[in-house]
């Protein structure tokens, strides 16, 4: 069966139809920025759920780096030990968590660097804020913090 140039086309055009002719591949669908992990982080924060706000958003792995206060932390639990005992030991209370000036540069598909400022304001009216860099790793489960390097002010 011999086709005229019009079937070809219309061949060819109900045969992407049906291949789904979309372009190149897309990445995986995972959360569409890595600010949606730092939002989260907060909102778990601030209703004093610290597991949560580590496992929403640091990689859990050994490898994970921590670095601030002259000191590198590595690895997930030796993170989690440090903000039980900064914000949860005696005496000690988290506090209200918020972000802002975050800012999110693209290194490749994906890795992110995403840097900005955090503040805390304590129940006595006292704050405790500084500047953050964060690189955030796109897993199949969505973006986790590979690497945190979080200063104080003064």
């Amino acid at each position: 069966m011999r086709l005229s140039p019009h079937d070809r086309h219309a061949f060819l055009l109900a045969g992407c139809l049906v291949a789904g002719c979309q372009g190149p591949p897309q990445p995986p669908a995972v959360a569409p920025s890595p600010l949606l992990v730092l939002q989260a982080q907060e909102a778990a924060w601030n209703r004093g759920d610290l597991d949560a706000f580590m496992s929403l958003g640091y990689w859990r792995s050994p490898e994970l780096c921590f670095f601030s206060g002259g000191s590198a932390r590595r690895g997930y639990e030796e993170v989690l030990a440090r903000y039980r005992a900064s914000y949860q030991g005696e005496g000690r209370e988290m506090g209200r968590l918020s972000f802002s000036e975050a800012e999110v540069l693209p290194v490749g598909l994906d890795h992110a660097l995403v840097r900005g400022r955090w503040n805390l304001r304590f129940n006595d009216g006292t704050e405790a804020g500084g500047l953050f860099t964060v690189l955030l790793r796109r897993f199949p489960d969505g973006w986790r913090i590979v690497h945190d390097h979080t200063s104080a002010s003064g």
